[in-house]
């Protein structure tokens, strides 16, 4: 392995000796790569001279070894890789479309199956969701053991969610579905079954209903489907007249505009489920309807003391989280953007507003943002969605949202592989759109300075990202224990995939919600890094998802043979 060069304290080596290690031809390369070292460290005043942070050695895989030869310079190869239209890797269907964020599915009665569950997996499905709402936990395990053995086949990487029910608020059990018309009284009680409630009266599944609410405010059925004015309470029941009419059925979702129930963030059937997903080892936790940081971090607490590094993402879905949101993005590993229940707390217009913020936030702080919630609802009924819909994926995609979200769509909707198909398509289309944008608009985007090993981070990451773009780069390969660097390097876009190496299959599959990121799972030398470097370079080609002529960016902080930490970016190019 020939060390080109490396940068201490600001001065960098490689570039004044190119002519030492190739073809004068050559010197564009290390002159791009000494402004990357001197960048780093002109960023990071705290580096005292003699301490290398920054080690950027070229040098040629092929096959099973890593030749001392440089001179065929990776500019020369980018170029060649550029003439022949090799702009990525084939290394999945979403690399294959240059998606480079990740899909959300619901799994329903339509989609549960193994056949299915594969049939979603090959058009794109990231990360399996588990609505917790629905369904038995025996019903739940059969669809995690499918998940299960089709990780297996090593085809895919799917990454299993459990959405909590959480504290919701919804109307009994019904003989025959009521219409209910603009101006007509109904009462919704907390008085139990087995009272005679009336043709136009239903009960509420939450006891503090009556205290919760006030006269003058409005009861949203389903996010709006309907609504009703309050008009008057008794002790057990809430009188109100009707807004908005509709068909009403059994077990609607209620919400009050602008009010959160005053109940806890995790029920008791909650922590039941949690203890299911515990003993499954699910790598995601969305937790529903949370109103303060604190919620968050007492499920982290929970789960870390069992063992579990999963990650816990809060769903903004309440009236009362809106003014803690960065307080709650901090404490969190993420964030879904539920706009069904958001929009009905929130005026309407407000929750666009939100949705991008909480993506900003997120962004910032180098953690996956979900949009979730009538993406393709349409797509329930019908096989093409409406010009909104798409509009409203691409705006997400535009935002720089990691993942969308199905829902009803193929939890048991008439097309639920079409509408994958047409998300994937959508955010496919942006992606394309927008692969000439310039740096900072869309792609690297430079992160926010910070202070310490995460500012160092942050700038390697950055600093990687702009290398594989002037080099036209096939991949940044990133080689991590805890997925650090992984989500550094997600955060700030770079335009070509990233492929992370991890000796966690855990971490494999939580990076698996992360923008732009494929993982694998290999075993580190922490004897010679170097040996680790070599396997992940055969497995890439062996895999033929790295192909001669192509140029790598690799990124890494992985032990040296004294045991210490050295954070570094390497060219390769293949051959």
């Amino acid at each position: 392995m020939a060390f080109v060069g490396y940068s201490t304290g600001g001065e960098w080596i490689g570039s004044a000796r190119a002519g030492l290690f190739g073809s004068q031809r050559n010197a564009s390369t290390w002159t791009q790569c000494g402004a990357v070292a001197s960048s780093v460290c002109a960023r990071n005043k705290a580096v005292r001279r003699g301490k290398v942070v920054v080690q950027v050695p070229v040098c040629v895989a092929s096959g099973s070894s890593v030749k001392d030869d440089v001179g065929v310079g990776a500019q020369d190869a980018a170029s060649k890789t550029a003439a022949s239209g090799a702009s990525g890797l084939r290394v999945s269907t979403r690399k294959n479309l240059r998606r480079q964020s990740k899909v959300v599915c619901t799994i329903g009665p339509k989609t549960c199956s193994l056949a299915a569950m594969d049939e979603l997996a090959t058009n794109g499905m990231d990360i399996v969701r588990l609505n917790m709402s629905h369904g038995t936990h025996e019903w739940h395990q059969a669809v995690i053991d499918n998940v299960r053995d089709l990780n297996l086949t090593g085809r895919y990487n799917l990454g299993i969610m459990l959405d909590t029910k959480g504290p919701e608020v919804r109307s009994g059990d019904l003989k025959t579905p009521i219409e209910v018309k603009r101006g007509e009284r109904f009462v919704w009680t907390t008085r139990k079954s087995g009272h005679s409630f009336g043709e136009f009266c239903t009960e509420v599944s939450y006891d503090d209903f009556v205290n919760d609410v006030q006269v003058g405010d409005t009861l949203l059925v389903d996010g709006g489907i309907s609504s009703f004015l309050i008009v008057e309470k008794t002790e057990l029941d809430v009188i109100t007249e009707c807004i908005d009419g509709g068909v009403l059925t059994s077990r609607r979702h209620l919400n009050v505009r602008g009010k959160s129930a005053s109940l806890p963030a995790i029920t008791d059937k909650d922590w039941e489920d949690i203890k299911f997903g515990l003993k499954n080892n699910v790598d995601f936790y969305a937790l529903s309807f949370v109103k303060h940081e604190d919620d968050v971090a007492f499920l982290k607490d929970y789960l870390r003391e069992h063992g579990s590094e999963a990650l816990v993402l809060p769903k903004i879905e309440s009236a009362e989280a809106v003014p803690r949101l960065r307080q709650i993005l901090q404490v969190a590993d993420g964030a879904m953007v539920a706009r069904g229940d958001l929009g009905a707390e929130l005026p309407v217009e407000d929750v666009p507003l939100v949705q991008a913020e909480i993506v900003r936030i997120n962004r910032e702080l180098k953690k996956p943002t979900i949009v979730a919630t009538h993406m393709l609802e349409s797509m329930i009924v019908y096989p093409t969605p409406t010009r909104a819909e798409v509009t409203d994926i691409s705006e997400a995609i535009k935002q720089s949202a990691d993942a969308t979200m199905l829902s009803g769509e193929t939890a048991g909707g008439n097309f639920p592989v079409l509408a994958l198909q047409t998300m994937s398509r959508v955010a496919q289309s942006v992606f394309d759109l927008k692969l000439d944008a310039p740096s900072g608009e869309f792609y690297e985007i430079k992160p926010a300075p910070g202070v310490g090993d995460a500012s160092l981070r942050s700038d390697i990451a950055y600093s990687a990202a702009v290398l594989a773009r002037d080099l036209k780069a096939a991949a940044i390969v990133i080689f991590t224990r805890a997925g650090n660097y992984a989500r550094e390097v997600s955060a700030v876009r770079p335009r070509c995939p990233v492929l992370a190496f991890s000796p966690s299959a855990d971490l494999k599959r939580r990076l698996a919600l992360s923008w732009g990121i494929d993982s694998y799972n290999i075993q580190f030398d922490t004897e010679d890094p170097e040996k680790t470097i070599h396997r992940a370079m055969q497995y890439l080609t062996q895999k033929g998802e790295i192909r001669k002529g192509e140029v790598l960016v690799i990124v890494s902080d992985m032990l040296n043979g004294k045991g210490d930490s050295v954070n570094s970016i390497q060219l390769r190019v293949i051959r």
